[in-house]
């Protein structure tokens, strides 16, 4: 299956105790030999590298790995289930513009019913053939009338709303940002690890807990948390989840 790590943090850090064993689960320590790809934010804007190649073989994933230094990042290694189609089109991280910034998003799991459920969004049209893509533009347009950029938490309750929405198709783990905040969405399967000492604040989230620094604890199932600066500002929680309205696991992760 797919995996995500994203990371927010109050300063910019060397993440290669996370991002080295993450680059292993692209082939070799997991079978998500499909793509890989980073996004990190420099003076503002988001800087994606990524190949249709498998993570556990790219030298240059191995470097970026090895000696990234920044304060919000995604990552994401594939698993190509719909389609099974490999090309830079379909690797994760996705970029779209929005409201003024610009959005990158990864995702794990698969929504391929959405495709069949929702109208193509014209302010949003994804470059690749992922269900991945698709569902993020869903979200963009969802929540293009409550963002504004002087109250960047006005919107949170309808990504919330749109993102349980969008669970019912199928599986919806993915990590979103507008290059301020670090969205995290667990459907069913995400953990994040939370460490402080005075101002210094680090937040990270994995598919699967990465490295020796526990403990990870898991999302909660249709959790969303969100950081800034390495610190929780939001979260949510459904009462009820929606899990049992999962369709079948049959080919389901991508």
């Amino acid at each position: 299956m797919c995996e995500l790590f994203g990371a927010s943090s109050s300063v910019p850090r060397g993440l290669s105790p996370w991002l080295v064993p993450f680059r292993a689960r692209g082939g070799e320590a997991a079978d998500n030999p499909d793509g890989w790809g980073i996004a990190y934010w420099q003076d503002g804007d988001p800087k994606i590298e990524k190949s249709p190649e498998p993570g556990c073989n790219s030298a240059h994933f191995r470097r970026v790995s090895e000696s990234l230094v920044s304060d919000l990042v995604i990552a994401h290694v594939r698993k190509a289930r719909h389609p099974p189609i490999l090309s830079l089109e379909n690797t994760h991280p996705f970029v779209h513009l929005c409201c003024g910034r610009a959005w990158v998003f990864a995702h794990n799991g698969l929504v391929a019913e959405l495709f069949d459920q929702a109208a193509a969004n014209p302010s949003c049209s994804p470059l690749g053939a992922t269900d991945s893509e698709f569902a993020f533009c869903q979200l963009l347009a969802g929540i293009a009338e409550s963002y504004t950029r002087d109250d960047q938490h006005s919107w949170l309750p309808e990504l919330n709303r749109l993102a349980n929405g969008i669970a019912i198709f199928g599986k919806f783990n993915f990590l979103l940002s507008d290059g301020r905040i670090l969205v995290a969405y667990g459907h069913d399967r995400l953990h994040y690890l939370e460490s402080s000492a005075g101002a210094d604040r680090c937040a990270l989230i994995a598919t699967e807990p990465l490295g020796d620094d526990g403990p990870w604890q898991p999302f909660a199932a249709q959790e969303l948390r969100v950081y800034q600066a390495g610190e929780l500002v939001v979260s949510h929680r459904l009462e009820r989840p929606l899990l049992e309205n999962l369709v079948p696991e049959q080919g389901m992760q991508r």
